[in-house]
C-alpha cells in the first residue's frame, strides 16, 4: 500500500481500509510529531491532504482505474486539534456527475471523534490525457 510511493510514506499512509464502487473510502495514516507546528498538532496541509486522499481514493473505487481525480475546490474546517497517532480519513460521492463530482470526507481520531471536515470539486480527468500531458511537460523541461 504505502511501500515505495514517496508521497504516501510523507503523509503517514498505514493502510487503505477499504473503497468500494459506491464512491466511499477509507483510509489509515499515522500523524507524527515531524507533522506538527507548535504545540504538538498536526499542520492542516496533512489534515488537508489526508481528507483529500480519502476523496481521491473515493472517486476512484466509483469512476474507475480510467480517470484521474483532479482536484478544483477543496474547502476544510478544523474541529479540534489533531494530535500524533492513528486518525482515519473517510470520504464519499455526495453527487456524481460525468465530468466533475462532489464529495465530502472527514478525519477522526482513534476514539471516533471527528477533527475535521471538507467538501471538494472533483474534475473526473481521462487518465490518457493526464499521462500525455504530464509526458509533454516534462519532456519540454
Amino acid at each position: 500500500m504505502a511501500e515505495g510511493h514517496s508521497l504516501n510514506e510523507t503523509l503517514g499512509l498505514i493502510r487503505v481500509v477499504s473503497t468500494d464502487a459506491a464512491g466511499h473510502a477509507r483510509l489509515e495514516y499515522e500523524a507524527k510529531r515531524e507533522q506538527c507546528h507548535s504545540g504538538g498538532v498536526v499542520q492542516g496541509g496533512f489534515i488537508s491532504g489526508w481528507i483529500d486522499a480519502a476523496m481521491a481514493h473515493a472517486a476512484m473505487a466509483r469512476n474507475g482505474p480510467g480517470i484521474v481525480p483532479m482536484t478544483l475546490e477543496l474547502k476544510v474546517s478544523y474541529f479540534a486539534p489533531t494530535r500524533p497517532g492513528l486518525v482515519i480519513a473517510e470520504a464519499w460521492v455526495e453527487r456524481h456527475g460525468k465530468r466533475t463530482s462532489f464529495y465530502e470526507g472527514h478525519l477522526k481520531d482513534a476514539a471516533g471523534t471527528v477533527l475535521a471536515k471538507a467538501t471538494s470539486t472533483i474534475l473526473l480527468a481521462d487518465m490518457n490525457r493526464v499521462v500525455a500531458a504530464s509526458k509533454k511537460a516534462t519532456e519540454d523541461a
